[in-house]
């Protein structure tokens, strides 16, 4: 990782916060709420769109790994109001459901 890109990493990062999905609803009305998976990074995925990284951004769209949140997932987030954390990488807002290991095992 870059300086830079450590830099802006560490910014996103102090930006990142647990958001219900009541205030994320506008933002999917309006097609701007990205889901990004368990398995990755919330942080570096905001870094990998912010500086508009062409191969790593295509590489999650087509692993599911970044996704537009569709209807089917946010009626379940509405259904569940799971824990979401969100960072905006104007005009997008990512979200991500944290899973809490202790219920894991």
């Amino acid at each position: 990782m870059t300086e830079q890109a450590s830099t802006l990493y560490a910014k996103l990062l102090g930006e990142t916060a647990k958001i219900s999905w009541q205030e994320l609803a506008p933002f999917f009305a309006r097609g701007k709420l990205l889901k990004v998976g368990a398995g990755a990074d919330l942080v570096e995925v905001a870094v990998g769109v912010a500086e508009d990284d062409k191969a790593k951004v295509a590489a999650w769209l087509a692993s599911g790994e970044l996704s537009k949140v569709d209807e089917p997932q946010a009626e379940d987030f509405l259904a569940r109001d799971p824990e979401l954390w969100a960072v905006v990488i104007a005009p997008w807002v990512l979200v991500q459901e944290r899973v809490r290991k202790d219920v894991l095992h």
